[in-house]
């Protein structure tokens, strides 16, 4: 190489429509948060590049839907089989486009991934539907469910793969095609899972991934009109967006949005496995999973006792190189969601709160090659009101606050008491009291004594802000089919 420079390389990813990798005509910079350089390229896609998926989509639906749901599975199970087995190269590109460790992308991310096409896969085979009689009338009534056609799937940044697949997989396997957009921030695995289709055995077109930003191609892909289904997992303001533009065509909707999700411990919890349990659920994956913990009420003659003993366990959680096995968290996503996250510890501080560990408190050791990557350390405030901004919005990054209360009924009110539910925990030894707080509390999933122990059987989604609509098992097969009522006079 002359003056002895290297040019630098980018991976240049590709739209996969119709079984084949078409070119983008312009691209979007893609970061590895762990050091801020260009990782790869991603194709800027709009309306046109959607419309051919659309297209590519509607032409295999007639085929695909036609095939059993045993011959869907084994495509399903194949898929499968292929990522398990491309497992270290997967791992390691999560990692490097989101800046999670390989850790987690080893034990969490691509794992689920694969389970999620084996679990469809295996689910749809065991769905039954209703029957009646109308003997005076001589008269069999009975159901069927029909898949529903293209369905759009807008997947985010934070779990790629993992979420990407959690929507594909019950869409195939219910005799759906696909046409999904992951984040533009986080589309390599999305792009390496397009290179198995052929060799699982998924036809040209029931597949097809478009890549872009939300404003053009996510945007292009929910108000087209030969889309009847948007299943989308992402912010609140853009569900907002998605609902107003799909309203026109009747849509279905399933919107998985964010959360605000409070712990709440009293005195007769277990506390050593209250605070290792808790600190995995404030920040594991750099707190940007949408079940995160980020409001913890912890009954008054404990607390102070609790607060010093998370502190010092958050003091432990290591913060670093995605590829230290030793580091517990990698990079946030991006510069712009780093200084988000920054700007509300910025904000807690000058409400006169306590910052016990954490951001403006601890220096983080980074490599040199890390010292330009989105990292930040955990960080432990207490001493807000429930009215502060930190205490009421989605910070979505390794943050947590802390906060006493003196009564059950204090504890339900003030864990209700956002615009959003999705999540839950409650610690205590006290069954009753369990059963009674669960019950009470705005959530969609309540874990006592436990965090993100997930049965993929059951509905998986929030109330009030943090969505609409549930997925999982018998949900995702009711909510990619339509069910029709057939009568039948003998």
């Amino acid at each position: 190489m002359q003056n002895g420079a290297e040019k630098p390389s980018f991976l240049v990813l590709e739209n996969y429509i119709g079984g084949k990798f078409i070119p983008g005509r312009s691209h979007i910079d893609s970061y590895d948060p762990s050091t801020g350089e260009v990782y790869c390229k991603v194709p800027d896609s709009g309306e046109e590049e959607v419309d051919a998926a659309v297209a590519a989509a509607k032409k295999a639906f007639p085929d695909w839907s036609a095939r059993s749901p045993q011959q869907r599975a084994d495509v399903l199970n194949k898929l499968a089989d292929l990522i398990e087995a491309n497992m270290e190269d997967f791992v390691q590109a999560e990692s490097r486009d989101q800046g999670k460790t390989l850790m987690f992308a080893r034990t969490v991310d691509i794992p689920r991934s694969v389970y999620n096409f084996r679990f469809f896969a295996s689910s749809v085979l065991h769905h039954t539907t209703d029957c009646s009689q109308i003997g005076h009338m001589g008269c069999l009534n009975y159901t069927v469910r029909c898949p529903v056609g293209v369905a759009g799937l807008i997947s985010p940044w934070n779990l790629p793969l993992y979420l990407l697949t959690w929507k594909i997989a019950p869409a195939i396997a219910t005799g759906n095609t696909v046409v999904a957009k992951p984040s533009e921030m986080t589309s390599v695995t999305a792009w390496m899972m397009c290179k198995l289709m052929q060799q699982a055995g998924v036809p040209p077109g029931v597949v097809n991934l478009v890549f872009g930003t939300g404003p053009r191609a996510g945007d292009a892909l929910v108000a087209h009109a030969d889309v009847p289904l948007i299943s989308f997992t992402g912010s609140s303001a853009t569900a907002q967006r998605i609902t107003e533009r799909s309203a026109p065509y009747c849509k279905k909707l399933s919107l998985e949005l964010g959360g605000k999700n409070p712990a709440i411990i009293f005195a007769d919890a277990d506390m050593e496995q209250c605070i290792e349990t808790t600190i995995r659920s404030s920040f594991s994956n750099q707190g940007e999973i949408c079940l995160c913990t980020s409001r913890i009420y912890v009954e008054r003659s404990i607390y102070s006792e609790f607060l010093q003993k998370f502190v010092a366990a958050a003091k432990k959680w290591k913060t670093g190189s995605p590829s230290d096995s030793q580091n517990n968290n990698g990079a946030l996503i991006s510069k712009e969601h780093l200084e988000k996250v920054r700007g509300f510890v910025a904000l807690a501080k000058s409400e006169g709160a306590i910052i016990h560990c954490g951001e403006g408190v601890d220096q983080l050791d980074l490599p040199a090659h890390n010292k330009s990557g989105y990292f930040m350390p955990a960080t432990v405030i207490s001493g807000l009101p429930d009215s502060s901004r930190v205490m009421q919005e989605e910070i979505f990054g390794p943050v947590t606050c802390i906060s006493p209360f003196d009564s059950e009924e204090e504890a339900v009110a003030r864990g209700n008491d956002v615009r959003y539910g999705l999540s839950a925990t409650v610690w205590s030894r006290d069954v009753g009291r369990v059963h009674r707080v669960a019950e009470r509390l705005q959530a969609g999933l309540v874990w006592t004594n436990c965090w993100l122990v997930r049965d993929l059987n059951l509905p998986f989604g929030g109330m009030k802000s943090s969505g609409v609509g549930r997925e999982g098992g018998k949900d995702s097969y009711h909510f990619f089919t339509e069910v029709k009522s057939i009568t039948i006079k003998h």
